[in-house]
């Protein structure tokens, strides 16, 4: 055998096929209906390493607990999840658990998720903090689409290294794109960028002065009222918190020193809009 070739493929090669051979993938697909003043499962499809759990399917408004059980995601992992609400159905949904982005050789780790409300229909969207460990890659990709008279709450939280181990994320790459549309008209359009020396970056005054914990909540419908109840607890926020309305929607931004600093704001600013965090936040 000739010298840097393993089987017919050269090392590098080889070392490629196995590390794609390897990558974890993972799907849902998930819909409900509301029936007799309950919201039901109409389709529930995994693969993968995803699962979805339903630890109250007698409740009004039907909880779905989304599970990793690769435990993380590191670069070449590819995760998909479309969710639909069905008209009058309501439906909160979130992780067992944060989700942990490890360190990548290269490859970005892809996330895909598509929530879909009829007219009448609720969903919470309430997942746990995504963690960023230095040199991980995430590219996010997320698309909504709201019906005439459906309504919305999401939030998602990214933390960049987890403060209390004496962790920084020194390099790495974190893309997100935002896309809403209500009506089919688009309201809400966003992309976020970081990429090389990201603690650096944040560290500028004008990024997130030091902070490395982020978030964005979306509300849909929303307006005056909902900016007055979460600017009146302006005096209660351990970080920055801002929020503006447009297009029938409101988007609140949140930055504080560290993930748990963040947890705390980003609860007072989905009980002053009327939310109860799922209980797995609290455990």
């Amino acid at each position: 055998m000739l010298p840097g070739v393993t089987g017919l493929l050269p090392v590098d090669a080889a070392r490629s096929a196995i590390f794609d051979a390897n990558r974890a993938t993972g799907t849902i697909a998930l819909s409900v209906a509301a029936r007799d003043g309950r919201t039901h499962r109409t389709r529930v499809h995994e693969a993968g390493s995803l699962r979805v759990r339903f630890p109250n399917a007698a409740a009004e408004m039907l909880e779905a607990v989304i599970v990793n059980t690769g435990g993380g995601m590191t670069g070449g992992d590819r995760f998909s999840l479309d969710i639909a609400v069905g008209e009058g159905a309501r439906l909160v949904a979130g992780g067992a658990a944060a989700e942990k982005i490890y360190r990548s050789t290269g490859a970005n780790a892809e996330m895909d998720v598509a929530l879909k409300v009829a007219a009448g229909g609720h969903l919470a969207w309430l997942p746990q903090e995504t963690i960023l460990f230095d040199e991980a890659r995430l590219s996010r990709r997320i698309d909504i689409e709201l019906a005439e008279g459906a309504s919305l709450i999401m939030a998602e939280a990214v933390v960049f290294g987890r403060a209390a181990m004496g962790e920084t994320v020194a390099q790495g790459f974190f893309a997100d794109r935002w896309r809403v549309s209500c009506g089919g008209r688009l309201v809400y359009a966003d992309t976020a960028r970081l990429e090389g020396a990201i603690a650096d970056k944040l560290a500028r005054p004008a990024a997130a002065a030091g902070g490395i914990a982020i978030a964005t909540v979306l509300i849909a419908p929303a307006g005056e009222l909902q900016l007055a109840a979460v600017r009146a607890l302006e005096d209660q926020f351990s970080g920055q918190v801002g929020i503006s309305a447009w297009n029938g929607i409101a988007v609140a931004r949140l930055c504080a020193k560290d993930g748990a600093a963040l947890r705390h704001d980003l609860m007072a600013v989905l009980a002053a809009l009327g939310t109860s965090v799922p209980r797995l936040w609290l455990q």
